[in-house]
C-alpha cells in the first residue's frame, strides 16, 4: 500500500517534492574553509569528498547502521567526540534523502539544529516553520498529521540539551515549550507519536532521556584506514605526493590514528602542503604540525603582533578548558584582547555562529584541539602562570580530558618541534620546558612502579612527544615494571612503546599477552621494541597472516632469545612464515603449545631445527601425529640441530613413531636432553623404543616425562635395564598415571637399590601400587649413595601403615630426600606423631605435600610445632584436608604452611 505522499498529484505529494527540492540546498552548518576548521559539511558532500565513517564494534559504515536502525526501529543516537564527522554524515544523509536515494519510507525529513533556536520557549511547529520556511503553516499542519512518515534529525544535541525537562514532556506540536521538552517528547514518542528520530551528539557523561531504551546507540570511531588513505589522495592528487604524505603521517608519532577525525586529517594534510610550500621540514609530530600551521597563519603579521594574537587566544583557550565556556560574544573576545574586525589570520582559529553583524553572533574555536594547543603555548611562553604543570592539568582534567593538553605541553619542550612557531611569534621559555620535563620524569617513575597499563602507556606517549632520549633514560629506571602485559595496544601506544624501548637500549621482555587486535602496521610500529627485547610473549594473542612479516623481521635483526606464542592459532601458513623468520635469528626458546599446528606444519619446523639456534621447542597440545614426529625426528639427526628440549605432550602420538625418535636419540648427533611425551598413547612397545635409546651411550636424555602414556608393568623390565645401563644419566623421570602396578615398580626399585641409578626426581603418582612398593622405597631412600632427592607417591590409598616406611627413611641419616609428595594416600591423625618426629629428625627435607588426606583439626597444632621447629622444612602443603575454619588463624601463624 502506497504512503500518502506517494500518491501523485495529492497536496501531500506536492509538499513532499517541494521539501526534497528545498533540502537539496540545506546546510546543517555554515563554515568558511580554514586550515584548522576544515570545510563545511555541505561542501564536503557536494564535492563528492565524503568518506564513510567506521562505528565501534563492527565493520559496517555509519550510513549503513543508520539506515538499518531507522528501518527496524524508530530512533538512533549517534555519539562521538567533536570533530569526528557526525554532522557531515548527517548532511550526507539529508542529501541522499533529498535526491530520493535513501530512506524512502519517510515522506518528510526534518533536520533541526538545536543550537540555532536560541533561548526561550517555542512550539515544534514554530521551530519547523522557522528553519524550513518553504512550508507555510497550513502545509505544515497537513504534514504533521502523518507522523509515521516523519524523521527528525537533531544534530549536535549535547548533554545540556537532552536532559529531561523539569516538567512533563511536550505532547502538542503547537504548544510552546523549552527545547528540552520538545526533544524529550520526540524521543519518548509523546510528541507526534510514531515519528522517528536521529540524534547526534557527544558521548553523554550522565544519562539522557533515551537511556531507557527508546533509542539505539552507536559510537562513531571516525575514518577507517581506507578512508584515511582516500582522504589523503584527495588532498594530494599527484600519486607520488599522496604516497609521501601518507608515509609521513603513518610514521609520525600518533598522527595517523588522530587522522581518524576528518577535520584533523584535513589540518594535517594542509600543514604538510604549507611546509612544502614554505620550504620547511615536514612536521612529524602532533605538536610540530600545530606549530607549523600556526606559524604559516601568523608569520605575515610580524613577531610582536603574532605573539600578542597568541597571548589573546591563550586567554580564550583558558576560558574554554578551565571555565567550561564554548562560545563567546564580541565583547568577550575584545576582553581577551582580540580586536574586531580582527586580523585575517584570526578567522582561521575561530568559527562564527549566527547571522553576521548581529548582536547574537557568537564565536568558538574552529577545531576542538586548538584550545589545548593554545593553552600549552601560553604556558610555554610564560603568559599563563596561574598554576604549575600538575595544577594546570588537574584543573583541566576536572572539567574534561587533559590528554591533548599533556601532549602539547610535552611536545613544546622540544625546540625542533616549536622552531617554526618561535620563528613567527617569538621564543618559548626554557625554564617552562624544564618544569614540564621534571613533572613528566616524576610522573613516569611513579607510573612504572604500578601494574596499570594505561598509566604506563600514557607516560610513554608523553615521553615520545618530548623527543628527548635523555629524559627517557632518566625517567625509566631499571626497577620499572616494563615486563608487564601491554596486550591490546593501539597504534599510537605501539609507536610510543617502540620509542621508549629504543631510547632505553632494549627490554628484558616485551609482553603482549592476549592481544586480539594485532596487525601488520601495529607490529611494524613496535619494531624497535621487537628488535630490542630479550623475550617476546604473545600468549593467547590473535595473529593474522600480515603479522608474521614484521614479527620475523624483528626476530632476524634483533636480540630475541625467547618467543612465546602459546595458544595462538597460527593458521594455514603461520608455521611456514614463522619458521622462515627463525633462520638467522638468535631465538633459542620457541613455545608453540596449542597453536593448532598439524602434521603438515612439521616440515617447516624440521627445517627450522636444522637452520636455527633453537635449544627448546614446545609443541604440546598440537595435532602433530606420528607422521609429523617422523619429520621432526629426521631433523634431530642433523648435525646443525642444536635442540636440547622438546615438548610433545598431547600431540596424538602412538608407539609407531617411537622407533624413528629412538633412532634420532641414538644417532650421535642429537643433543636432546629433555623429552616430554606425556598424554600420548605410546603403550609398552613405544616405551621399549625409548628404553632402547636410553641404553645407547650416544643418547643424551636427562629428563623424560611419560605420564599417562598407557604404560603397564610389561615395559618396566626394559626400562629398569636401560636406567641401569645409563648409569644415572637420567635425572628426572615421570611415570605417573600409568598402570605399572606393584610388579612393574618393584622391578625399578630393585634396580635403584642395587645399582644406585635412581633419578634425582621420580614421580609415580597413581601408578596402582600398594604398601609393598612404599616399603621398598623406604629401603631405597636409606641407601646412602642414592641420588633420589624428590619423590612423588601420591594417589595410592595405602593409609597410615603404608606410609610408615617413608617416615622411617626420613629418620635415617643416610636419607637425602628434599621433597616428598604423599597426596591422597589415606593419612589420618593417627600418623601425625610419627610423621612429625621423622620430619624433625630429617637433615634434608625441604618440602612435604600432605594435601587431600583425612587430617583434622586435632593434627594442626603438632604439625605447626613440627614446621616451626624443623631446621630444613620450608613448605608444608595441607590443602584439602578435613580442617574447619576454626584452625585457619592458627595455621596463618606459620609462614611455612599452605592450606
Amino acid at each position: 500500500m502506497s504512503a500518502a505522499w506517494d500518491v501523485v498529484g495529492t497536496p501531500l505529494h506536492r509538499l513532499h517534492l517541494l521539501h526534497q527540492e528545498a533540502l537539496e540546498g540545506y546546510s546543517l552548518e555554515e563554515r568558511e574553509e580554514s586550515l584548522f576548521g576544515g570545510r563545511s559539511p555541505r561542501e564536503v558532500v557536494r564535492s563528492g569528498a565524503y568518506e564513510p565513517l567506521e562505528v565501534e564494534g563492527g565493520g559496517e559504515s555509519l550510513q549503513a547502521v543508520i539506515r538499518a536502525a531507522l528501518t527496524q526501529g524508530r530512533g538512533l543516537r549517534v555519539e562521538g567526540p567533536a570533530g569526528v564527522g557526525k554532522t557531515t554524515a548527517v548532511q550526507k544523509l539529508v542529501g541522499d534523502w533529498a535526491s530520493g536515494g535513501r530512506l524512502a519510507r519517510f515522506g518528510f525529513l526534518f533536520p533541526l539544529a538545536p543550537g540555532r533556536q536560541g533561548s526561550g520557549e517555542r512550539s515544534l511547529a514554530d521551530l519547523l516553520s522557522h528553519q524550513h520556511p518553504h512550508l507555510p503553516a497550513a502545509s505544515l499542519e497537513l504534514v504533521l498529521q502523518n507522523p509515521h512518515g516523519l524523521l527528525f534529525v537533531l544534530d549536535g544535541l549535547e548533554q545540556n540539551q537532552n536532559q529531561p525537562p523539569s516538567g512533563p514532556p511536550c505532547r502538542d506540536p503547537h504548544q510552546p515549550a523549552p527545547l528540552s521538552a520538545l526533544v524529550w517528547g520526540l524521543i519518548r514518542g509523546t510528541l507526534l507519536a510514531g515519528a522517528s528520530v536521529l540524534v547526534t551528539g557527544r558521548p553523554a557523561e550522565a544519562p539522557g532521556p533515551e537511556d531507557d531504551g527508546a533509542l539505539q546507540r552507536v559510537e562513531v570511531r571516525g575514518l577507517s584506514r581506507g578512508g584515511r588513505e582516500a582522504f589523503v589522495r584527495r588532498c594530494f592528487p599527484e600519486e607520488d605526493r599522496a604516497r609521501e604524505a601518507q608515509g609521513l603521517l603513518e610514521q609520525s608519532a600518533g598522527l595517523w590514528e588522530l587522522c581518524r577525525t576528518p577535520g584533523f586529517c584535513w589540518s594535517a594534510c594542509g600543514a604538510l602542503r604549507a611546509a612544502r610550500g614554505a620550504g620547511w621540514d615536514q612536521p612529524r609530530t602532533l605538536t610540530g604540525m600545530f606549530c607549523l600551521a600556526t606559524a604559516v597563519l601568523t608569520r605575515a603579521l610580524g613577531e610582536e603582533p603574532a605573539g600578542a594574537l597568541l597571548a589573546a587566544l591563550g586567554k580564550m583557550a583558558a576560558a574554554v578548558l578551565l571555565d567550561g565556556a564554548e562560545r563567546f560574544s564580541r565583547e568577550e573576545l575584545e576582553a581577551f584582547g582580540l580586536s574586531l574586525p580582527p586580523p585575517a589570520p584570526l578567522w582561521e582559529f575561530l568559527r562564527p555562529h549566527g547571522p553576521a553583524d548581529t548582536p547574537s553572533r557568537l564565536f568558538s574555536f574552529s577545531s576542538p584541539a586548538l584550545p589545548h594547543f593554545l593553552l600549552a603555548v601560553a604556558y610555554h611562553r610564560g603568559s599563563w602562570d596561574r598554576a604549575g604543570v600538575a595544577g594546570l592539568l588537574e584543573t583541566v582534567a576536572a572539567g574534561g580530558e587533559a590528554d591533548l593538553l599533556e601532549a602539547f605541553l610535552a611536545g613544546l619542550c622540544d625546540p625542533s618541534q616549536s622552531a617554526a612557531l618561535e620563528g613567527a611569534a617569538g621564543g618559548l621559555r626554557r625554564d617552562r620546558a624544564r618544569a614540564v620535563g621534571a613533572w613528566l620524569s616524576e610522573a613516569t617513575q611513579d607510573a612504572l612502579q604500578s601494574y596499570d597499563q594505561r598509566r604506563h602507556l600514557r607516560c610513554f606517549r608523553l615521553l615520545q612527544h618530548c623527543q628527548d632520549p635523555a629524559l627517557v633514560l632518566a625517567a625509566v629506571q631499571p626497577a620499572a615494571r616494563l615486563g608487564r602485559s601491554y596486550g591490546g595496544l593501539a597504534e599510537p601506544d605501539a609507536d610510543a612503546l617502540g620509542y621508549v624501548a629504543q631510547c632505553c637500549g632494549g627490554l628484558e621482555q616485551l609482553n603482549l599477552y592476549a592481544s586480539k587486535t594485532l596487525s601488520g602496521p601495529l607490529l611494524t610500529r613496535l619494531a624497535p621494541a621487537i628488535r630490542s627485547a630479550g623475550k617476546i610473549i604473545l600468549t593467547q594473542s590473535r595473529l593474522n597472516p600480515e603479522c608474521y612479516a614484521p614479527l620475523t623481521a624483528g626476530l632476524r635483526s634483533g636480540a630475541v632469545r625467547e618467543l612465546d606464542l602459546s595458544y595462538c592459532i597460527m593458521g594455514e601458513r603461520g608455521a611456514q612464515s614463522l619458521c622462515t623468520g627463525l633462520e638467522g635469528s638468535r631465538v633459542e626458546i620457541l613455545r608453540l603449545p596449542c597453536c593448532g599446528l598439524k602434521e603438515q606444519d612439521c616440515g617447516a619446523l624440521a627445517s627450522a631445527l636444522s637452520s636455527s639456534q633453537l635449544h627448546l621447542l614446545d609443541l604440546r597440545g598440537n595435532d602433530i601425529q606420528d607422521a609429523g614426529l617422523a619429520q621432526l625426528s629426521q631433523a634431530l639427526r642433523s648435525p646443525e640441530c642444536q635442540l636440547q628440549e622438546l615438548g610433545l605432550g598431547i600431540c596424538k602420538l602412538t608407539g609407531s613413531s617411537m622407533e624413528a625418535l629412538s633412532c634420532a636419540l641414538r644417532s650421535g648427533t642429537s643433543a636432546l636432553r629433555t623429552l616430554e611425551l606425556q598424554q600420548n598413547q605410546l603403550g609398552d612397545a613405544g616405551m621399549d623404543w625409548i628404553s632402547t635409546a636410553l641404553r645407547d651411550t650416544h643418547c643424551c636424555l636427562e629428563k623424560l616425562l611419560v605420564w599417562d602414556c598407557g604404560l603397564t608393568e610389561a615395559c618396566c623390565g626394559s626400562l629398569a635395564d636401560a636406567l641401569r645401563t645409563a648409569g644415572g644419566t637420567v635425572t628426572e623421570l615421570d611415570l605417573s598415571v600409568n598402570e605399572l602396578g606393584d610388579a612393574g615398580v618393584l622391578q625399578l626399585t630393585h634396580t635403584f637399590k642395587t645399582s644406585h641409578c635412581a633419578p634425582r626426581v621420580l614421580r609415580l603418582a597413581r601408578c596402582e601400587v600398594g604398601q609393598r612398593v612404599f616399603a621398598e622405597f623406604g629401603a631405597v631412600l636409606r641407601v646412602q649413595t642414592s641420588p633420589l632427592r624428590e619423590l612423588d607417591m601420591g594417589l595410592h590409598l595405602v593409609g597410615d601403615a603404608g606410609a610408615t616406611p617413608l617416615w622411617d627413611a626420613l629418620r635415617d641419616p643416610a636419607c637425602s630426600l628434599e621433597h616428598l609428595d604423599v597426596e591422597m594416600v589415606g593419612l589420618t591423625d593417627g600418623c601425625v606423631a610419627e610423621l612429625c618426629a621423622a620430619v624433625r629428625s630429617s637433615s634434608s627435607l625441604k618440602s612435604l605435600v600432605l594435601k587431600n588426606n583425612q587430617l583434622t583439626d586435632a593434627a594442626v597444632a603438632p604439625l605447626i610445632a613440627m614446621a616451626k621447629s624443623s631446621r630444613t622444612l620450608r613448605e608444608l602443603n595441607l590443602q584439602y584436608n578435613d580442617f574447619s575454619e576454626d584452625v585457619f588463624e592458627l595455621m596463618d601463624s606459620c609462614g611455612k604452611i599452605k592450606y
